[in-house]
Protein backbone atom coordinates (compact mmCIF):
# COMPACT_ATOMS: atom_id res chain seq x y z
CA UNK A 1 0.00 0.00 0.00
CA UNK A 2 2.77 2.43 0.93
CA UNK A 3 4.64 1.59 -2.29
CA UNK A 4 1.53 2.22 -4.39
CA UNK A 5 0.92 5.53 -2.63
CA UNK A 6 4.57 6.52 -3.09
CA UNK A 7 4.46 5.63 -6.81
CA UNK A 8 1.23 7.62 -7.23
CA UNK A 9 2.79 10.68 -5.57
CA UNK A 10 6.00 10.27 -7.59
CA UNK A 11 4.03 9.93 -10.85
CA UNK A 12 1.95 13.02 -9.99
CA UNK A 13 5.11 15.02 -9.22
CA UNK A 14 6.71 13.86 -12.48
CA UNK A 15 3.66 14.83 -14.53
CA UNK A 16 3.31 18.20 -12.81
CA UNK A 17 7.02 18.88 -13.25
CA UNK A 18 6.87 18.00 -16.94
CA UNK A 19 3.77 20.14 -17.36
CA UNK A 20 5.45 23.08 -15.65
CA UNK A 21 8.51 22.67 -17.85
CA UNK A 22 6.41 22.37 -21.02
CA UNK A 23 4.47 25.49 -20.11
CA UNK A 24 7.61 27.67 -19.79
CA UNK A 25 7.13 31.19 -21.11
CA UNK A 26 9.52 32.92 -23.52
CA UNK A 27 10.27 36.65 -23.29
CA UNK A 28 9.56 38.58 -26.49
CA UNK A 29 9.68 42.36 -26.69
CA UNK A 30 10.31 42.58 -22.95
CA UNK A 31 7.20 40.62 -22.01
CA UNK A 32 6.67 36.96 -21.15
CA UNK A 33 4.66 35.06 -23.75
CA UNK A 34 2.55 32.54 -21.86
CA UNK A 35 1.72 29.22 -23.55
CA UNK A 36 -1.69 29.32 -21.86
CA UNK A 37 -2.67 32.52 -23.71
CA UNK A 38 -3.61 32.86 -27.37
CA UNK A 39 -1.60 34.62 -30.06
CA UNK A 40 -3.31 38.00 -29.62
CA UNK A 41 -3.31 37.91 -25.81
CA UNK A 42 0.47 37.51 -25.91
CA UNK A 43 1.34 39.70 -28.91
CA UNK A 44 -0.32 42.82 -27.45
CA UNK A 45 2.27 42.77 -24.65
CA UNK A 46 5.37 42.65 -26.88
CA UNK A 47 7.01 46.07 -27.31
CA UNK A 48 8.65 44.67 -30.47
CA UNK A 49 5.32 43.92 -32.17
CA UNK A 50 3.20 47.07 -31.76
CA UNK A 51 3.14 47.67 -35.53
CA UNK A 52 2.06 44.08 -36.21
CA UNK A 53 -0.69 44.29 -33.57
CA UNK A 54 -1.94 47.61 -35.04
CA UNK A 55 -1.98 46.05 -38.51
CA UNK A 56 -3.84 42.95 -37.29
CA UNK A 57 -6.44 45.19 -35.65
CA UNK A 58 -6.79 47.36 -38.77
CA UNK A 59 -7.18 44.24 -40.91
CA UNK A 60 -9.94 42.85 -38.71
CA UNK A 61 -7.95 39.69 -37.97
CA UNK A 62 -7.98 39.83 -34.15
CA UNK A 63 -10.89 37.41 -33.80
CA UNK A 64 -9.30 34.95 -36.24
CA UNK A 65 -5.96 34.89 -34.38
CA UNK A 66 -7.80 34.47 -31.07
CA UNK A 67 -9.58 31.44 -32.55
CA UNK A 68 -8.90 27.79 -31.88
CA UNK A 69 -6.30 27.39 -34.62
CA UNK A 70 -3.76 26.01 -34.38
CA UNK A 71 -1.66 28.53 -36.29
CA UNK A 72 2.03 28.98 -37.00
CA UNK A 73 2.74 32.71 -37.20
CA UNK A 74 5.94 34.26 -38.53
CA UNK A 75 5.73 37.55 -36.62
CA UNK A 76 7.73 40.50 -38.01
CA UNK A 77 9.12 42.95 -35.47
CA UNK A 78 8.63 46.72 -35.53
CA UNK A 79 12.16 46.98 -36.98
CA UNK A 80 11.10 44.68 -39.82
CA UNK A 81 8.18 46.99 -40.65
CA UNK A 82 10.54 50.00 -40.36
CA UNK A 83 12.71 48.46 -43.10
CA UNK A 84 9.86 48.65 -45.63
CA UNK A 85 9.98 51.62 -48.01
CA UNK A 86 8.94 54.87 -46.32
CA UNK A 87 5.15 55.28 -46.15
CA UNK A 88 4.36 51.60 -46.83
CA UNK A 89 2.86 50.85 -43.41
CA UNK A 90 0.78 54.04 -43.42
CA UNK A 91 -0.51 53.21 -46.91
CA UNK A 92 -1.39 49.64 -45.92
CA UNK A 93 -3.33 50.85 -42.87
CA UNK A 94 -5.70 52.97 -45.00
CA UNK A 95 -9.23 51.50 -45.24
CA UNK A 96 -9.06 51.36 -49.04
CA UNK A 97 -6.08 48.96 -48.77
CA UNK A 98 -7.76 46.52 -46.38
CA UNK A 99 -7.64 43.53 -48.76
CA UNK A 100 -3.92 44.03 -49.46
CA UNK A 101 -3.19 44.34 -45.72
CA UNK A 102 -5.16 41.16 -44.98
CA UNK A 103 -3.29 39.29 -47.73
CA UNK A 104 0.12 40.37 -46.42
CA UNK A 105 -0.73 39.50 -42.81
CA UNK A 106 -2.28 36.11 -43.61
CA UNK A 107 0.80 35.40 -45.75
CA UNK A 108 2.69 35.22 -42.42
CA UNK A 109 0.38 32.47 -41.12
CA UNK A 110 0.48 28.73 -41.80
CA UNK A 111 -2.43 26.53 -40.71
CA UNK A 112 -1.39 24.03 -38.04
CA UNK A 113 1.30 24.17 -35.41
CA UNK A 114 4.84 23.80 -36.73
CA UNK A 115 7.56 24.23 -34.16
CA UNK A 116 11.17 24.66 -35.25
CA UNK A 117 11.84 20.91 -35.03
CA UNK A 118 8.86 20.22 -37.33
CA UNK A 119 10.13 22.79 -39.83
CA UNK A 120 13.66 21.36 -39.64
CA UNK A 121 12.27 17.86 -40.27
CA UNK A 122 10.35 19.16 -43.33
CA UNK A 123 13.53 20.89 -44.59
CA UNK A 124 15.47 17.65 -44.25
CA UNK A 125 12.73 15.70 -46.04
CA UNK A 126 12.76 18.34 -48.81
CA UNK A 127 16.53 18.01 -49.34
CA UNK A 128 17.31 21.40 -47.82
CA UNK A 129 14.07 23.30 -48.40
CA UNK A 130 10.48 23.07 -47.20
CA UNK A 131 7.54 24.72 -48.91
CA UNK A 132 4.94 26.04 -46.47
CA UNK A 133 1.43 26.89 -47.69
CA UNK A 134 0.14 30.10 -46.10
CA UNK A 135 -3.39 30.96 -45.06
CA UNK A 136 -3.43 33.61 -47.83
CA UNK A 137 -2.83 30.87 -50.42
CA UNK A 138 0.81 31.74 -51.06
CA UNK A 139 3.95 29.82 -50.25
CA UNK A 140 6.97 30.39 -48.05
CA UNK A 141 10.22 28.48 -48.36
CA UNK A 142 11.97 27.43 -45.16
CA UNK A 143 15.68 26.55 -45.12
CA UNK A 144 18.60 26.46 -42.75
CA UNK A 145 22.11 27.83 -42.77
CA UNK A 146 24.25 26.39 -39.99
CA UNK A 147 21.80 26.26 -37.08
CA UNK A 148 19.70 29.25 -38.12
CA UNK A 149 16.23 29.00 -39.65
CA UNK A 150 15.34 31.25 -42.60
CA UNK A 151 12.16 31.94 -44.53
CA UNK A 152 12.14 33.16 -48.13
CA UNK A 153 9.02 34.83 -49.53
CA UNK A 154 7.62 34.65 -53.08
CA UNK A 155 9.47 37.83 -54.06
CA UNK A 156 12.83 36.40 -52.98
CA UNK A 157 13.00 38.34 -49.71
CA UNK A 158 14.77 36.52 -46.91
CA UNK A 159 13.91 36.63 -43.21
CA UNK A 160 15.73 35.07 -40.28
CA UNK A 161 13.80 33.49 -37.43
CA UNK A 162 15.29 35.35 -34.47
CA UNK A 163 13.16 33.73 -31.75
CA UNK A 164 11.64 30.32 -32.46
CA UNK A 165 9.02 28.27 -30.68
CA UNK A 166 7.05 30.89 -28.76
CA UNK A 167 4.22 28.53 -27.85
CA UNK A 168 0.66 29.81 -27.59
CA UNK A 169 -2.59 28.12 -26.57
CA UNK A 170 -3.65 28.18 -30.23
CA UNK A 171 -0.34 27.63 -32.02
CA UNK A 172 3.21 28.91 -32.14
CA UNK A 173 4.93 32.17 -33.04
CA UNK A 174 8.34 32.45 -34.67
CA UNK A 175 9.71 36.02 -34.53
CA UNK A 176 11.19 37.13 -37.87
CA UNK A 177 13.33 40.15 -38.79
CA UNK A 178 11.78 40.94 -42.19
CA UNK A 179 8.23 41.43 -43.43
CA UNK A 180 7.41 38.59 -45.83
CA UNK A 181 5.75 39.64 -49.08
CA UNK A 182 3.58 37.57 -51.42
CA UNK A 183 3.59 37.93 -55.20
CA UNK A 184 1.46 40.90 -56.18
Amino acid sequence: MKTTKFLSVAFFALVMGATSYAQKSVVVGGAPMYPTKNIIENAVNSKDHTTLVAAVKAAGLVETLQGKGPFTVFAPTNAAFDNLPKGTVETLLKPENLKMLQTILTYHVVAGKMNAADIAKAIKAGNGKATLKTVSGGTLTAWMKADKLYITDEKGGMSEVTIADVNQSNGVIHVVNTVLLPKS
